[in-house]
C-alpha cells in the first residue's frame, strides 16, 4: 500500500547539525507533534494494523506502565493546544473531522486513531545506566519489530546497525540522561526503500540500488516526562516518491541509505 507525503520538508541530510550521528536539534514550541497531508490515510492503516496485528504492533511492560499512563496526561494536555484537534473531556476531534474517545486505562492504544507518531517509552530502570524500551505503539517499524526490542537496553536495539559503534552508545546514554522536561529534541533519518508500505517489520539487506522508489524518513523527538522520568520516542513517518523531492533533495539524494524489499529473514512472528 503506498500511503505517501506530497514532499518533504526537511533534507537532514545536507544539514551538518543532523548529518552527524546522532544528529539532535532541539523541538521548537508547538511542534513536537505534526499532522501532514497523509494524515487521514495514514490514520486508517493504523486502525487496521492495531486490528489485524494487534500483540505486534502495541505492547506495554509492567515497568513502563506508570510512564504510558503519564504520556496519556501529556497528550491530551498537548493536543488542546494544537489548532488541528478539540479536546473535549475523553473526546477528541481529529482534523479529519472525526470524534474519537480516549481511555487511560489504554494510554498508548488510545491514541493509534488521534496521532501519526508511533510511540516508544524509554524507562531507566533501578541499577541500571541505560534506558529500556518498555511499551510502544508501534505501527510503522521500519526494519524492526517491536517483539525483538521490547524490554531490551539502547545497545541491544541499536545492535544491528553499524554506525551504532561503542563510542556512539556512550554518547547516546549521556543524551538520553541529560534531556531536559522543558526541552525536548529531534533528529531525522532516511532510507530508500523499493516498497512503500509503512509496516515494514523485516530486516532488510543492503542493495545499491539509487534514484528510484520512494524515500522513507523518521521524524524522531525525544522527551522527557516530567513525573516519571520516562523518555518517550515519537517517530513520524514520512514517504515520499523519489520523483516528488525537490531539486536539491533529487542533487543530494545519493548520500542516503537504500534497502531492498528482500528480507534477511521473514516475518512470520512479526
Amino acid at each position: 500500500m503506498a500511503i505517501c507525503q506530497k514532499n518533504l520538508s526537511f533534507t537532514q541530510w545536507t544539514d551538518p547539525r543532523l548529518a552527524r550521528l546522532p544528529g539532535i536539534l532541539p523541538v521548537e514550541l508547538g511542534t513536537w507533534l505534526d499532522v501532514d497531508d497523509a494524515y487521514a490515510a495514514q490514520i486508517a492503516h493504523r486502525s487496521m494494523l492495531v486490528q489485524n496485528r494487534p500483540n505486534s504492533v502495541h505492547q506495554i511492560l509492567p515497568q513502563g506502565q506508570d510512564a504510558a499512563e503519564e504520556l496519556f496526561d501529556v497528550l491530551c494536555e498537548e493536543l488542546r493546544g494544537m489548532p488541528e484537534f478539540t479536546v473535549d473531556g475523553s473526546q477528541i476531534q481529529c482534523p479529519d473531522g472525526r470524534v474519537v474517545e480516549v481511555d487511560r486505562a489504554h494510554p498508548l492504544l488510545s491514541f493509534h486513531h488521534v496521532l501519526q507518531e508511533d510511540l516508544c517509552l524509554m524507562v531507566q530502570t533501578p541499577g541500571s545506566d541505560e534506558y529500556r524500551l518498555m511499551g510502544a505503539l508501534l505501527c510503522f517499524p521500519a526494519s524492526w519489530s517491536l517483539a525483538e526490542k521490547l524490554g531490551h537496553p539502547l545497545t541491544h536495539i541499536h545492535a544491528p546497525v553499524d554506525e551504532y559503534t561503542p563510542d556512539l552508545a556512550r554518547r547516546v546514554n549521556r543524551l538520553f540522561t541529560a534531556i531536559r522536561t522543558e526541552t525536548p529534541l529531534w533528529r531525522a533519518n532516511a532510507l530508500i526503500y523499493e516498497n512503500p508500505e509503512l509496516y515494514q517489520p523485516r530486516r532488510m539487506a543492503p542493495s545499491g540500488v539509487k534514484g528510484r522508489g520512494y524515500l522513507r524518513s523518521e521524524r524522531q523527538v525525544l522527551r522527557r516526562l516530567p513525573v516519571t522520568g520516562a523518555v518517550v520516542f515519537t517517530i513520524h513517518t514520512y514517504v515520499v516518491p523519489i520523483d516528488d523531492l525537490n531539486s536539491e533533495q533529487l542533487r543530494t539524494i545519493g548520500q542516503v541509505a537504500v534497502l531492498p524489499d528482500s528480507p534477511r529473514e521473514t516475518d512470520q512472528n512479526v
